[in-house]
């Protein structure tokens, strides 16, 4: 079994995150592999490797498997330890995953992933609120429920991977998640394959114009650790 898996810049690519880390963490084989954002634009030039344009994708031999959440769906089917074994906390895992996915769209919008610097943000809108709001309930009831130090449970899982570019968003614009959902941010902000993409978005020097317009809008940077 041989995976190529394909990501964007480390700095900014969220989706890009969320199976990197989650093979990292599980310790699946794969081939690191980069194309990073070079305008607002990539869709033709990803179109060569994956069916949407986008990022990220999985190579397995002739087989493409595209979208972060496919590629863990695919990945399920072949290696243990993606959702957790016990009935309640894989279901909880699953639920939380996938809203992830789908929602918590002024938090994406607001608060773009930029790992390498830090921001004082505008005031935040009740929309943003009401999404930092629910990530707050959302951890507090897994790591309540599961006992930690994981959204469900002792092990890292798929959730876990799912939520790792928010601990990012987190650090990077001073969200207030309270006590018990920090403890897990700092959790994941630790962890080794968490610290190696750090280490690596910060080595990049490369800059995407709208992404740095994204910054911008959301605020003053007061700090930037990113290699000039």
């Amino acid at each position: 079994m041989s995976y190529t898996l394909i990501t964007a810049n480390r700095n900014y690519s969220s989706w890009s995150l969320r199976p990197w880390l989650l093979m990292k963490a599980l310790h699946i084989p794969f081939e690191d592999r980069i194309e990073p954002f070079v305008s607002a634009t990539n869709y033709a030039a990803f179109r060569s490797f994956s069916p949407t344009g986008q990022v990220p994708a999985l190579i397995d031999g002739e087989r493409i498997v595209w979208d972060s959440l496919g590629i863990t769906l695919y990945l399920a089917d072949r290696h243990p330890g993606v959702w957790p074994a016990d009935e309640a906390a894989r279901a909880f895992a699953q639920c939380a995953a996938t809203e992830m996915h789908s929602g918590f769209t002024t938090l994406r919008n607001d608060c773009t992933m930029n790992v390498g610097v830090r921001v004082e943000p505008h005031m935040h809108s009740p929309s943003l609120n009401k999404d930092i709001a629910r990530l707050r309930e959302l951890w507090e009831q897994g790591l309540d429920y599961f006992g930690g130090p994981f959204l469900a449970g002792k092990v890292f899982t798929a959730i876990d991977a799912f939520y790792a570019p928010v601990a990012f968003r987190v650090r990077t614009y001073g969200l207030d998640v309270g006590p018990i959902a920090q403890a897990w941010v700092d959790h994941m902000l630790a962890h080794p394959a968490m610290l190696q993409w750090e280490k690596e978005a910060l080595a990049e020097t490369w800059r995407e114009e709208s992404h740095e317009a994204e910054i911008g809008a959301a605020g003053r940077i007061i700090e930037d650790y990113r290699a000039s």
